[in-house]
């Protein structure tokens, strides 16, 4: 894996598509572009293996983007499965597996998010994709039009300065989206942003079939009414737990004092899963989730946004990699048809119809999860819900499904059609 740029590559600073930040978008987007055969250079700024917040799972939609990619998800090859979720509420928990579909795996898979993002880095490289680390890019190169033929950038610990050259720019940076704020397109205040705060605890509840979920986030004070996420413990197989919480919409949660949630919640979870403070192995932390594709458009003048920066976070969970990597996918698509369109209007006709598709793909189904939201943010509703919901396991297996973004739409079963159809009457954000 490339750390540095040695003088030859420091020569050579054009490419077909220039991919900024080597996440599960960009990696996904480089991966599908050298597949392609077009020339793609990748710039991340930190240095492989980094840490980076976040649950650490991946459903079924995470497990099908990444064996489309080719990627062994076996245990063998250092994957965790799980056969479905524990859900915690109201008094009552109901184990419910991931549904039997035709158009998604049956498991879930935990990786460290050190270890996945690193892995999937290097199966781009290992298409063809050039990646340099420790790359800061710092604005775009826009030429005479004021389109984006490019980044500037600085290099390695001396910060020296750098320009790539490319018809096209992938950012993938992001919540921060620094490219796509210099072309003026900053996130929507009308859309909800959650943040995800966790950390690695030893405990027994390493090894488990199933991932635990709980709806019964509290807080002192007065966001105690106000609190619309879940809590989990996600078992690592290695003698350690991601333990952490999702508050899915901060617009509803101000002023909650993290470590209190965590405290608060944790005392509910039996002790003999020993997730004490004790136990902890790393520092509590956080990072923003952005969501219902807050960042629009998601193309403008030679620059197309995936994953974070294009704010495609499922608001109903908080799943942020399954949708950058199918967001990376659908960028390299793009591309590759736009380079082989003649450069000007016909380019730009492709390049135009990206953000169509976005709302397509993910609209419906985040307004949907915007209406969840604001349900989840009143606790008579949760407290009903959780307390008479997960007594009908029927229920639960249709909310794991519409709120996973998980059918097999109107050829499926009846839970398939009625999610489907609910879907199909909700305006796309």
């Amino acid at each position: 894996m490339s750390s540095a740029m040695t003088e030859d590559s420091r020569a050579q600073r054009s490419a077909d598509v220039v991919v900024v930040g080597a996440g599960p978008a960009g990696s996904s987007a480089a991966w599908w572009l050298a597949r392609a055969g077009l020339d793609v250079v990748v710039l991340e700024k930190a240095r492989f293996p980094r840490e980076k917040v976040c649950g650490d799972g991946l459903t079924p939609r995470g497990v099908k983007a990444l064996e489309a990619m080719g990627i062994d998800t076996s245990p063998a090859a250092g994957w965790v499965r799980h056969r479905g979720l524990r859900v915690h509420g109201g008094g009552q928990v109901v184990e419910v597996d991931w549904p039997r579909l035709g158009r998604w795996p049956g498991y879930s898979l935990v990786r460290p998010r050190r270890e996945l993002d690193a892995m999937l880095a290097a199966h781009a490289e290992g298409a063809g994709a050039r990646l340099y680390t420790e790359v800061t890019v710092s604005d775009p190169l826009l030429d005479d039009a004021g389109r984006v033929a490019g980044v500037h950038a600085q290099v390695g610990p001396d910060k020296a300065p750098v320009t790539w050259r490319a018809p096209l720019v992938v950012s993938a940076e992001g919540l921060s989206g620094r490219l796509a704020k210099s072309l003026g397109l900053v996130r929507r205040e009308d859309r909800p942003l959650g943040v995800a705060v966790r950390r690695y605890v030893r405990t027994p509840k390493t090894d488990d079939h199933y991932l635990d979920i709980s709806f019964d986030l509290t807080a002192a004070g007065p966001s105690a009414d106000s609190m619309p996420g879940y809590g989990w413990v996600f078992g690592m197989g290695d003698g350690t737990a991601n333990v952490g919480f999702g508050l899915l919409d901060t617009r509803r949660a101000t002023g909650a004092d993290h470590r209190e949630v965590l405290r608060n919640w944790l005392a509910t979870l039996p002790p003999e899963w020993e997730l004490t403070e004790e136990n902890a192995v790393t520092p509590l932390r956080g990072a923003g989730l952005p969501m219902a594709l807050h960042r629009q458009p998601s193309y403008s003048r030679g620059l197309l946004l995936t994953g974070d920066a294009a704010g495609v976070v499922n608001p109903f969970n908080g799943e942020g990699i399954s949708y950058a990597m199918e967001t990376g996918r659908m960028a390299a698509e793009t591309a590759v048809e736009a380079i082989a369109a003649p450069a000007g209007p016909a380019r730009e006709s492709v390049l135009r119809r990206y953000p169509d598709r976005l709302r397509a793909e993910y609209g419906r189904h985040h307004r949907l999860g915007m209406g969840f939201l604001a349900l989840l943010s009143r606790p008579d509703v949760v407290r009903f819900a959780t307390a008479h919901g997960l007594k009908r396991p029927v229920l639960v297996n249709a909310a794991l499904r519409l709120m996973g973004n998980l059918t097999d739409g109107r050829h499926g079963d009846g839970v398939d059609r009625a999610v489907a159809f609910l879907t199909r009457l909700a305006p796309a954000v």
